[in-house]
Parts: C-alpha cells; sequence; structure tokens
C-alpha cells in the first residue's frame, strides 16, 4: 500500500499521507507554515463542538438533509471521544498561519468529513458544502475563540478563588501575630501577619471581582457574520441555535445578539479581559514576592516564614531550601505579562472587516490562563498550605525596631521622639534604653505606650 494518496483541492492535486483524516488544504497549510507550537486543543475542540452544532441547527432549520447532519454529528462525537494524544494525530496546524484560522478550520472541516466517510461511505459529506454550511472561518474561529477563553477565565477564577481560602486560613490563624511592618524597604511600625495577609486576600478577591465582570464580554459569539458580518449564506435563527448550544456543552451564557462586523473585526473583549489576568498576574508576583523574602533565610535572611520543603533546594548545598513555587507563579507572571503585549497588539490590527492576528491572539491568552491557573494551584496547596510562622523572629525584629518609637510620639512630641531613635541606631542600643536615658518618660509610662499589638489597632477591626 502506498504511503500517500492524492487528493485535489482548487489549486490542485496533493499528496496526502495515507492513514490521515485530514485533506489538501491541511496538507498545504502543513507544507507551507511547519513552524511554532501547534494549534490549541481547546480550539480544536471548541471547533468541532460548534461544527456539531452546526449540523443540528441546519438539520432543524432545514437547511440540510437530516441523514448527512446526523453522520456529521455522530463523526464528530468519535473525534470527541478520543484522548488528547489520539485526537493530536489528525490536527497538526500550527498557530502561526493565516491569521483568520482559515486553514484550522478547513482542518476541522476535512477531518470531520473523513471520519464521516469512515463511518458511512454510502452518504457523501463535503468539508466545504456540509461540515461548514453557514458558516465561514471569519466567525467560527472568533467564536471558538471566545468561547475558549470563557471557559479558561472560568477555571481561573476557580483557582484564585481557591488561592484565597488558603489565604484566609493563614489570615486568621496569625490574626494576633505581631511582626514589623515595612515601608520603602525600611522598618515602620507594627502590624500583625494576620492583617498583612489579609491585603492579599483583598487583593486577590478584586482581581477575582474585575475577572468576573469584565469576563462577561467573552459571551457575545460573532457566529452568523460568515465572511465580512452580513450573515450571507448562514440561515435565520442559525447562529443563535449555536449559541444555546454552546452554554449548554461548556456551562456558560453566551449569545450570538451581537454585532458581526464588530465580532470578525475587533477583539477588545479578549484584550480587556487579558489585562485582567495581567493584574491578577502583577499582583500574585507581589504576594509571592513578599512570601520569599519573609521566608529567606533561614538564618541570613528575614527569616519570618518557615516555607515547605518540597524538593531539594541544591545540587551542591546540602539541605537547602528554595521557594521554588513562589518562583514558578512569578516566572508565569512575566510570561503573561509579555502575552498582554502580544494580545494587546494582535487586538489593534483589526483592518477593515477582519482581524488576521486572531490565532496569535488566542494561544497568548489561552497560555496565560492556563499558566496562572496552574501555577496558583501549586503555590497554593505546595507553599502557602504549608506556611507557618517563625513567631520568635518576629518577636525579635520588633524588639529591635526603632519604629516602635511612633508610639512615643503622641506623648512626647515627634522631634522628641526622633532624637531618641537617631540615638539608638548611633548607639546601637534598643529603643527603650535610648527612652529612658532621655529622660522624657519613666520606664512604667514606655510600658504602657510603647506595646506592639496596641500598636496594630487588631481590636478595633
Amino acid at each position: 500500500m502506498a504511503d500517500y494518496r492524492i487528493e485535489s483541492d482548487t489549486i490542485g492535486e496533493v499528496k496526502i499521507p495515507s492513514n490521515a483524516l485530514w485533506g489538501a488544504q491541511t496538507e498545504r497549510s502543513r507544507n507551507n507554515f511547519p513552524t511554532g507550537e501547534k494549534m490549541p486543543l481547546e480550539i480544536i475542540k471548541a471547533l468541532l463542538q460548534i461544527k456539531k452544532a452546526a449540523a443540528t441547527a441546519n438539520k432543524e432549520l432545514k437547511n440540510i438533509d437530516g441523514a448527512k447532519a446526523d453522520l456529521i454529528v455522530e463523526a464528530i462525537d468519535t473525534l470527541l471521544a478520543l484522548d488528547d494524544e489520539d485526537l493530536r494525530k489528525d490536527f497538526p496546524l500550527v498557530v502561526y498561519q493565516t491569521g483568520s484560522g482559515t486553514q484550522t478550520n478547513m482542518n476541522v472541516n476535512e477531518v470531520v468529513a473523513h471520519q464521516a466517510a469512515k463511518i458511512n461511505a454510502d452518504i457523501e459529506i463535503l468539508p466545504n458544502d456540509d461540515v461548514n454550511k453557514g458558516q465561514s472561518s471569519n466567525d467560527i474561529f472568533p467564536t471558538a475563540m471566545n468561547i475558549t477563553a470563557a471557559k479558561a477565565v472560568s477555571h481561573l477564577e476557580e483557582s484564585t478563588q481557591h488561592l484565597i481560602d488558603e489565604l484566609k486560613v493563614k489570615q486568621e490563624k496569625y490574626w494576633k501575630t505581631v511582626k514589623i511592618g515595612r515601608t520603602h524597604l525600611q522598618d515602620a511600625t507594627p502590624l500583625t501577619f494576620g492583617q498583612e495577609v489579609s491585603g492579599w486576600v483583598s487583593a486577590l478577591e478584586h482581581d477575582l471581582d474585575y475577572l468576573q465582570t469584565l469576563g462577561k464580554t467573552l459571551s457575545e459569539l460573532a457566529m452568523g457574520g460568515t465572511a465580512v458580518g452580513t450573515g450571507l449564506n448562514a440561515a435565520p435563527g442559525f447562529a443563535g441555535i449555536i449559541a444555546d448550544k454552546m452554554g449548554e456543552v461548556y456551562d456558560l451564557h453566551f449569545t450570538a445578539d451581537t454585532n458581526k462586523f464588530y465580532g470578525l473585526a475587533h477583539h477588545s473583549g479578549l484584550n480587556v479581559v487579558h489585562g485582567a489576568i495581567k493584574t491578577l498576574a502583577a499582583d500574585l508576583m507581589k504576594i509571592a514576592n513578599d512570601v520569599r523574602f519573609l521566608a529567606s533565610g533561614p538564618r541570613a535572611g528575614y527569616g519570618e516564614l518557615n516555607i515547605p520543603a518540597n524538593e531539594p533546594g541544591s545540587s551542591i548545598m546540602p539541605g537547602k531550601v528554595n521557594p521554588t513555587q513562589a518562583e514558578a507563579i512569578t516566572m508565569a507572571a512575566v510570561r503573561v505579562m509579555g502575552n498582554d503585549v502580544v494580545v494587546d497588539l494582535a487586538s489593534s490590527q483589526g483592518n477593515f472587516e477582519m482581524n488576521v492576528y486572531k490565532p496569535v491572539l488566542i494561544s497568548a491568552f489561552l497560555e496565560s490562563a492556563e499558566l496562572l491557573e496552574g501555577t496558583m494551584r501549586g503555590f497554593a496547596d505546595k507553599m502557602i498550605h504549608g506556611l507557618s510562622v517563625n513567631s520568635e523572629r518576629m518577636e525579635e525584629l520588633v524588639d529591635r525596631s526603632l519604629m516602635t518609637v511612633t508610639a512615643l510620639s503622641p506623648h512626647i512630641g515627634y522631634h522628641e521622639s526622633a532624637t531618641i531613635a537617631q540615638e539608638a541606631l548611633k548607639e546601637g542600643t534598643l529603643l527603650k534604653e535610648a527612652a529612658l536615658k532621655s529622660g522624657l518618660l519613666t520606664e512604667e509610662e514606655y510600658d504602657k505606650w510603647v506595646v506592639p499589638i496596641n500598636m496594630t489597632n487588631i481590636d478595633q477591626k
């Protein structure tokens, strides 16, 4: 048996691997665009789901023979039942292809048609006329983009809530554990570790709200716009049926009641939601850096936190423990920030009736969501969950700090308090010793006024 077969398209004949389900247009793209990562399988699966819904909609609207529609649905169900490794074999195209995603759309059309022929060769299913009926790459690909992005954001929201929940456990546990505050990387007045964690929690809760609020824009589907937004060759009601079916499949709300000219040429929704993902990444960077710096040491750093030992930290230094989960999530954050530039620039390239940076835009978006989802769970489960406080070290640093002098200011004045702090620094003494040496207050007064836990206003919360 030959290792290839011959198929034809509008340009001419093409040699295709004999065991491949794809056709001529896929093979041309495979040879013309060999560079870069493969088109995300999430997009492939979404396109399959959309085409399944399209076949059902066309049947319902009497726009296609019922037997053909049923065979298309059966072929797609067979493909969707495959595991990712087997599914990938027939979807070999890369992100860096035509900017509309047309070749991936045709890849899906061809594979479905060939799979249908394997099931029932007596009913001819054509890639363009049947599988792609009522559709254009220009509306189906952005529809798949929004669907996959919406689902990815939903997963990201779950991971964000999971990290919030883990942090809240630490917030409650250490609500009254006093430590020294720091501003400008210098000593400041005391607070509790629980209060510090509450700030992290609030940042993430705001980020979650941004995702939930802005994410609603992803429910708008371009389906039904076909080539340029006019809806040419799509039956009335076709797009609405697909939107409803996608809502059932993905357990999310979608609508086709949108401006199609916007849907094909603009990706503002993806851009603004990725901005919220970038904001989340920035806050995660801050939180992870705080954790790893507060855990630095254990003897030559801040040493305020104890982090779990998940793996050996060095190939040469025995017993070393590193904040690897913090490193992973901050690297992911850097990637997300870079991807935001990609999404932003790609979104700006909507020339006339269509944006032609679609594949790279959705690839960057999905990568960002996946990276943060995974690294947040790792950070929550493998670092925050096992995190503990070195209370003795925290107490030591509070006692040695000069900024508790702030509690004296209302009683002896700002200038005199500053003089005491400067004297303690100069002489290398504790603040209490310098305060008593000044003669401005008694030991009883010092002990009454300088009480770190009272300085946190913890009982007022």
